[in-house]
């Protein structure tokens, strides 16, 4: 269970957010072996003043539609997997117009299974 906690600025429209949303659904399932029926996401929108970022770093300039992507996820991908998941997450939310994939800033944190719970208390994974 990927949970995906998204960033963007204020001024993204639903439609250009429901793009986003499904590009890095889509992003998931082809590149990390996630089934299409597990999507958790979180989309929380901030005001100029409440996204901060370096204009330039290493190289890559950053603008104002700038979407920042945390994946919480199991641990035990490899290094190919990600970066093809950060190559297809950038490409495919550029698609949409409203952002550039330079300014898809994506982060991963990696859990054990049994650091997750699905409702009702339990642990599902845990052995």
């Amino acid at each position: 269970m990927p949970l995906v906690r998204i960033a963007v600025p204020r001024h993204l429209d639903d439609m250009q957010l429901k793009h986003i949303a499904d590009a890095i659904h889509e992003s998931m399932v082809t590149t990390f072996n996630v089934p299409a029926d597990d999507r958790f996401q979180v989309f929380t929108r901030h005001t100029d003043s409440e996204l901060v970022w370096a204009p330039t770093y290493l190289n890559i300039a950053h603008i104002r539609s700038i979407v920042f992507v945390q994946i919480t996820c199991n641990e035990g991908r490899t290094v190919e997997m990600k970066k093809a998941l950060f190559a297809r997450l950038a490409s495919s939310i550029a698609r949409g117009g409203a952002v550039l994939a330079s300014d898809v800033i994506v982060s991963l944190v990696e859990v054990k299974k049994e650091n997750w719970s699905f409702g009702n208390g339990i642990a599902q994974y845990a052995i």
